[in-house]
């Protein structure tokens, strides 16, 4: 009797990093107001050419340039999780990370009621990120709602199934990933990934920051 066992080895598997900022709390109302206050004062309601609806305030593409104590501090918080992933998924130690120059551009979405936006992904970037200010509202019946949809780099495999591969699980799964975002959440991904944003039904505004980020290393 033939008793050989294959192997099965988790090829292609793509990192995606989740944390929670313990202290955005003490940054939160400041961050609402200061973009409140921007979003009055701009003159453009959108700055992109991701598809989105009027139901979106898009900023300009400098946020963590602005000279603000709570900026600073979000700055602060998410440059050192996405050094330290970049670390950990390279094993570079403080050495190497240390020669990496960060570029990138920043901005902030206040979505209100019926926002959306389409799929997407971030050309001439290596990371991007998202953190959650302000959640919004549940809606009853409506779980989607203002979720952040990371999409399968697998859905070309849907091409056929049949019962033998429709049900795979965990890091081989057809499946996308949903986040129904929490305060002081924040997810990093690689830029090539395409995302989308779920129509949002609350009628509490969902306020997010986002980011992209590319790297020099110094000689």
């Amino acid at each position: 009797m033939n008793t050989s066992k294959s192997e099965i080895l988790p090829l292609f598997s793509v990192p995606l990093g989740v944390t929670y900022n313990d202290n955005h709390m003490a940054i939160k109302s400041e961050l609402i107001q200061l973009f409140k206050e921007r979003e009055q004062k701009s003159n453009k309601s959108q700055h992109g050419l991701v598809t989105k609806n009027s139901k979106v305030f898009e900023s300009s593409f400098d946020l963590f340039d602005w000279r603000s104590d709570c900026i600073n501090e979000l700055r602060t918080y998410c440059w050192g999780q996405l050094y330290q992933m970049i670390g950990s998924l390279n094993q570079y130690d403080v050495g190497m990370l240390k020669k990496l120059h960060i570029a990138s551009e920043s901005w902030y979405h206040i979505t209100r009621k019926g926002g959306y936006f389409g799929i997407h992904n971030h050309a001439m970037s290596a990371w991007s990120g998202v953190y959650c200010v302000q959640a919004g509202d549940k809606v009853e019946g409506s779980p989607d709602s203002g979720c952040l949809n990371i999409v399968s780099p697998h859905i070309g495999t849907t091409s056929y199934i049949d019962k033998s591969c429709s049900s795979l699980k965990g890091q081989f799964s057809r499946g996308n990933r949903l986040f129904d975002l929490k305060e002081g959440q924040l997810v990093i991904f690689p830029s090539w990934l395409l995302h989308e944003v779920k129509p949002y039904f609350g009628e509490k505004e969902r306020i997010t920051v986002a980011f992209n980020a590319w790297f020099k290393m110094a000689t």
